[in-house]
């Protein structure tokens, strides 16, 4: 990597961390030659820190480190995204991050898809939501409903409408979303079995 360490003070380039699988950006701190030398070394991050004017190795104390991915400079060549897989909290609060989010997987509209379900299925009478309708009905008509969409899914599939063929997916998926919350699981339970498999 060329890096330039002369734009900021005391010759220190940010540094932001980031959960390798999360995405979730976790802190930012700050390094010099020797840190990132130090870090590519152990692969577990270290930064030069203003407060005690020397190399602090993150977790050197908590045992909470920060495990290197990879490191990525910017196309300034003045600020590095460091990716790591994070050993417990990274705040000194002990938040997940610095800013108290939650580290967690987030799949896009999946997730605020599942937030919505889940809303209706509490918040919701059965006449007033489709949603709702379903989790009163039961389990039983919640799994038919998968089937019946499933098979769609098929038909679709051998004939050439890619517009019918997506808009029977969608409902697929939507319907299976709603059958993972009648047995109690989320999304990111099933990626964790897929995780699993790949090892």
């Amino acid at each position: 990597m060329n890096l330039d360490f002369t734009k900021y003070t005391n010759g220190l380039i940010p540094a932001i961390i980031q959960d390798n699988e999360t995405k979730t950006v976790l802190m930012l701190g700050y390094m010099n030659q020797e840190a990132i030398d130090k870090t590519l070394e152990t692969k577990k991050v270290t930064f030069f820190s203003r407060s005690k004017n020397r190399l602090w190795t993150k977790g050197e104390e908590s045992g909470n480190f920060l495990e290197l991915v990879t490191i990525l400079n910017d196309c300034d060549e003045d600020t590095l995204l460091i990716k790591v897989k994070p050993v417990g909290p990274t705040c000194h609060t002990g938040a997940d991050t610095c800013w108290q989010e939650k580290n967690k997987n987030v799949f896009g509209f999946l997730t605020t898809l599942e937030a919505v379900i889940e809303d209706r299925k509490n918040n919701f009478n059965a006449d007033k939501s489709y949603v709702a309708s379903l989790f009163e009905k039961g389990i039983n008509k919640i799994a038919q409903k998968v089937g019946e969409e499933a098979v769609e899914v098929v038909i679709e599939a051998k004939d050439n409408n890619d517009t019918l063929f997506l808009n029977e997916s969608a409902d697929l998926l939507f319907h299976y979303l709603i059958l993972l919350q009648a047995k109690g699981f989320k999304l990111e339970d099933v990626i964790k079995v897929l995780k699993q498999r790949t090892k």
